[in-house]
């Protein structure tokens, strides 16, 4: 074993931070059943995949305050405002869902408190991770921290099967907002990780040319994902025979979970890249088997494939930018790589939902296959053309 290898992981900042990520994640994920709620006010395909998009808009508008205010301000101050938004904006949807006549603006308003939720929390607690973990295992630290947003996938689809009742969907806020509040009392004896002097503005870090290839292939694949997080609610309530949200999620999570917990040191041993090419193909292809599933087995099947793509893919993804970012420009890096996330629904929330309309939810997993798939490739022509690698990186980027 080498003595990088013997650097621990497991502090009680990164704890800490784990479980403040698991709780926010849980509130945060627990919306995967949102569109259901939609649905029954009256709300058809395109209209979701909007109100959706709302959300990814306000995530993205607030991403490049938020990684200045990390940059300069600090992480901590990020984390305590971003935290009392999270539990603002579940108590948000209860007050709308108790107005009968609320119009879709204010929905729409309530997503953009949620949003700012989103962006915030994401952000400076997985550069927080990204602080604490040891540079020779970034990527499996990472990794490991990833799964505390993985498992909620799977208690987020369970427990809005649990809570939600003859379409009432009032106990999943309380549920959500409860979680988001544990999150922040969890979060409060975190110490602050900035270090380092001014950095470049938001913008500057963004648009550095060795990152570029990676906002790219991020944002795909990120796209990828919505379609099952925004359109598998709805298109199982239509062909309820392939199954449910919670048995496609817990799959989804235990697949990702496993992956990382048992072999998440596979990356930096054999290559960043080398490891994250197979995973985002392994991805599109779950995608194309919802495409042309017809029963349970194909559902749960694609669940494996779509969580084994998404738990490699995202940590080093996350890993390559933190290692090509200045470490004074850690914090707008990382905002940028978590609103890919968001990208990926803005573009993919209104382009299947369009598709889904017209051509059918078969053809829009296939559709989001083919993006995912075709995506991969340009990605593997870019990056090795636009990539400069610094010394003692290549053998870990592959």
């Amino acid at each position: 074993m080498q003595a990088s290898d013997r650097e621990p992981l497991w502090t009680r900042a990164f704890v800490f931070a784990w479980i403040a990520n698991f709780m926010h994640s849980v509130g945060f994920h627990s919306y995967v059943h949102w569109p259901g709620w939609l649905e029954g006010r009256g709300a058809g395909e395109v209209l979701i995949g909007v109100l959706v998009a709302v959300m990814a808009v306000a995530a993205i508008l607030a991403r490049p305050f938020v990684g200045r205010m990390m940059d300069t301000r600090g992480r901590k101050l990020v984390m305590i405002v971003g935290g009392l938004i999270h539990v603002a904006s579940s108590a948000l949807y209860l007050v709308v869902d108790a107005v009968p006549g609320a119009g879709w603006g204010a929905i729409a308003g309530v997503r953009v408190v949620h949003g700012f939720a989103q962006a915030a929390m994401f952000s400076v607690l997985f550069t927080v991770a990204a602080d604490l973990v040891p540079a020779s295992r970034r990527a499996h630290g990472i990794a490991l921290f990833g799964v505390s947003g993985m498992i909620p996938m799977a208690v987020g689809g369970l427990l809005g099967d649990f809570v939600i009742v003859d379409g009432d969907y009032r106990p999943l806020f309380v549920v959500s907002g409860a979680c988001a509040l544990a999150g922040l009392l969890v979060s409060l004896p975190l110490p602050e990780t900035r270090r380092g002097g001014p950095s470049r503005s938001f913008f500057a870090a963004a648009a550095a040319p060795e990152l570029r290839p990676l906002w790219f292939v991020g944002c795909c694949f990120a796209m990828g994902l919505a379609a099952y997080f925004v359109f598998l609610k709805t298109y199982l309530l239509e062909a309820p025979k392939l199954g449910t949200m919670g048995m496609f999620f817990t799959t989804y999570a235990i697949a990702a979970v496993l992956l990382r917990v048992f072999f998440g040191w596979v990356p930096e041993r054999f290559g960043l890249n080398r490891v994250l090419i197979p995973s985002l193909l392994m991805g599109a292809l779950g995608l194309g088997l919802i495409a042309c599933a017809t029963g349970e087995i194909h559902l749960i099947s694609a669940a494996i494939l779509c969580g084994v793509g998404h738990g490699f893919a995202f940590p080093i993804i996350s890993a390559l930018v933190v290692m090509r970012a200045g470490p004074d420009e850690r914090g707008s890096a990382i905002a940028l790589f978590t609103a890919l996330f968001d990208l990926g629904v803005l573009f993919g929330g209104p382009l299947f939902g369009i598709c889904a309309k017209y051509a059918g939810y078969p053809a829009t997993f296939a559709l989001a296959a083919g993006l995912v798939a075709t995506a991969t490739f340009v990605f593997v022509i870019w990056d090795r053309s636009q990539r400069s690698t610094p010394p003692g990186v290549e053998i870990l980027e592959g």
